[in-house]
């Protein structure tokens, strides 16, 4: 997800002091011909870095790195970010792989073929780790790299549209009012593919006992002017599998012609690998597309993406272009053009290193690493929402049991885990969930059973903190944590045109997303 930044005024740039009036005050600067063997000793240590105009003059190499490193020295630390599903490790074999790769377009088929290829043999690979057909050539799959599963949405959204509209015309129907159905727990980029390509959102909402979406009110959303069913291998809140072949028995059993869309962003990597017999890709008869992360469990650095459909026929013709770029003739379907070929290559490497041995080794690590972590704070009195035992995704959705009456929620919590430099999300849940709020831990490919024990460590003294303070002291470091959290670094980042929406799930309900 790509922020939308406000750009400073010049009256407000000026006076961007930390300390409101040093704006005033004048101090000596050192002079041009001073010349340091130390980055700390020339005269670039003592400005401040340029923010909102670029400078007139050069500074040396070396102490644009080291100024920049410094300044980024305040990022959180990402194998302590038990927030995302993103990697965070990767052999150096392949890190140093994809660091040769960084000059090259991947999009320049004809300078750059073999890259092209190694993306052909993903895109074969993955399609038959979903069970694509493949016996015959009238039912070919097909598939794509993207820059990650949110652009793989966006395809697939339009595809189903665009498809959904072509029959529509050939009846002599009116092809005006496309709806979509999906879980009110979705990531946000399928509220912006709704919107952006005018698809109206039909949502199954989730209730205080159940995060996914249920099969039979999703079905009975369904219309004639319903372009496709959203269901989710792994949602962001609580990791659970929806029940994508109660969806497609039940449209099956009704004769009703809908495609699915699966949205295995997270657990397209997971599932075959740790429950290998459930159903829930293209060996079910109405799933068209399936889209995944190969920056999440897929354990490549972000970003990359897949997305892959049945047959041409899921595929509208016009929506892909015949290009002939620098010498080469190249089908495209995308929304992005140039990108660097370094993320495909990785997964590549990924794949043939590890082999189905190796990341279902991986994947049940995480999955036994994930119970642990449950089982610990099952005994620490927190409430267990996610499912264990491989049912959902390797991570741990969890809350504080309100029937012990604790004067602090698990926004608290949260707040002193990341004194000690742990990332663990608090947020609230999907709309209709009677306001649940809840913590997540993402189990990914680095976070070891003995970080897991340190995690829980200091879990436990953050309770141990939170139930010997008073809750004055408590809502008094609250409101002072919203009104100043990192706001001394953000000023600037939301134009106030744009505070205040009302077409979003957060804007009407108040629903907070889980990071991805």
């Amino acid at each position: 997800m790509v922020h939308l930044t406000s750009v400073t005024s010049d009256a407000a740039a000026r006076g961007d002091s930390v300390v409101e009036g040093m704006e005033t005050i004048k101090f000596d600067e050192p002079a041009d011909d001073e010349v340091s063997a130390s980055v700390y000793g020339s005269r670039f240590a003592t400005q401040e870095l340029p923010q909102h105009e670029m400078p007139e003059g050069e500074m040396p190499k070396e102490v644009a790195y080291r100024l920049i490193r410094d300044d980024l020295s305040l990022d959180g630390v990402p194998t302590l970010n038990l927030a995302s599903f993103v990697t965070t490790y990767m052999e150096e074999e392949v890190e140093k792989l994809m660091t040769e790769a960084l000059p090259k377009n991947f999009i320049d088929y004809e300078e750059y073929p073999q890259t092209a290829e190694i993306q052909n043999r993903c895109v074969s690979m993955i399609a038959r780790m979903f069970n694509a057909p493949t016996d015959t050539e009238a039912e070919n799959a097909m598939g794509t790299s993207t820059v990650g599963s949110s652009e793989a949405i966006m395809l697939g959204v339009l595809s189903m549209k665009r498809r959904w509209q072509n029959k529509r015309k050939a009846e002599g129907k009116d092809y005006s009012k496309p709806n979509m159905v999906m879980n009110s727990a979705v990531q946000v980029c399928w509220e912006k593919a709704a919107r952006y390509f005018e698809v109206e959102e039909r949502y199954s909402y989730c209730t205080k006992d159940r995060y996914v979406i249920d099969p039979e009110e999703a079905v009975n959303l369904v219309d004639e002017n319903t372009v496709g069913i959203c269901a989710i291998i792994g949602t962001t809140y609580t990791g659970e599998y929806e029940d994508v072949k109660a969806i497609n028995d039940l449209l099956i059993k009704k004769k009703i012609d809908c495609p699915i869309h699966v949205d295995a962003a997270s657990g397209g990597f997971v599932a075959p690998f740790v429950v290998p017999e459930l159903p829930w890709d293209f060996r079910l008869q109405q799933v068209v597309s399936i889209n995944v992360s190969g920056h999440k469990y897929g354990l490549v650095y972000p970003g990359v993406g897949w997305v892959v459909w049945r047959s041409p026929e899921y595929l509208p013709k016009e929506l892909v272009f015949n290009i002939n770029y620098l010498g080469a003739d190249q089908a495209s379907f995308t929304l992005n053009f140039s990108k660097g070929a370094s993320q495909v290559i990785g997964q590549y490497y990924q794949m043939i290193r590890l082999g189905k041995k190796g990341y279902r080794s991986i994947m049940m690590n995480l999955t036994r690493t994930a119970d642990y972590l449950a089982a610990n704070l099952k005994l620490l009195g927190f409430i267990i929402m996610s499912k264990g035992g491989g049912n959902g995704l390797p991570l741990v959705a969890f809350r504080l049991d309100p029937k012990k009456g604790h004067h602090y929620d698990e926004f608290a919590v949260a707040h002193h885990l990341r004194e000690r430099g742990w990332v663990v999300p608090a947020y609230t849940m999907a709309p209709h969930s009677e306001n649940l709020k809840l913590m997540r831990v993402v189990v990914r490919e680095d976070f070891t059973r003995s970080r897991c024990d340190t995690l829980v460590k200091d879990i436990k003294l953050a309770l141990q903190t939170l139930n010997d303070t008073d809750r004055e002291t408590i809502d008094k470091h609250t409101e002072h944590l919203k009104k100043n959290s990192a706001s001394h670094r953000k000023k600037h980042n939301t134009h106030p045109y744009y505070k205040g929406e009302k077409h979003s799930l957060q804007g009407k309900h108040g629903k907070t997303h889980a990071v991805c």
